[in-house]
C-alpha cells in the first residue's frame, strides 16, 4: 500500500526531533455546498530539527516512532 504524502506549515518546532504541522483541506457542506476550510494537525519526526515555524514542508507517512509521531518531514517547499 502506498504511504501518503500531505503538504503542510510548520507551527510548532519547541521539541526534539520533532515539529507540528498543520495541514489543511477543503470540503464542501453537504446541504449548502458552500466549500470550507478544514485543518489538522499531525507531529512529524524531523531527525536534524532543521525546520523552524512558518516552513512549508511534506510529511510521508510511516511507520509509528511514538504515541503521537506516525510521519516524518521529507522536503522543505
Amino acid at each position: 500500500m502506498p504511504r501518503r504524502i500531505l503538504e503542510g506549515v510548520v507551527v510548532s518546532d519547541k521539541m526534539d526531533k520533532t515539529v507540528v504541522v498543520r495541514v489543511e483541506r477543503y470540503v464542501q457542506h453537504p446541504i449548502y455546498k458552500k466549500f470550507m476550510k478544514r485543518s489538522k494537525k499531525f507531529m512529524a519526526h524531523d531527525e536534524a530539527n532543521t525546520f523552524k515555524e512558518g516552513d512549508t514542508v511534506r510529511i510521508l507517512e510511516s511507520k509509528p516512532l511514538s504515541k503521537n509521531k506516525k510521519w516524518e518531514v521529507i522536503t522543505n517547499n
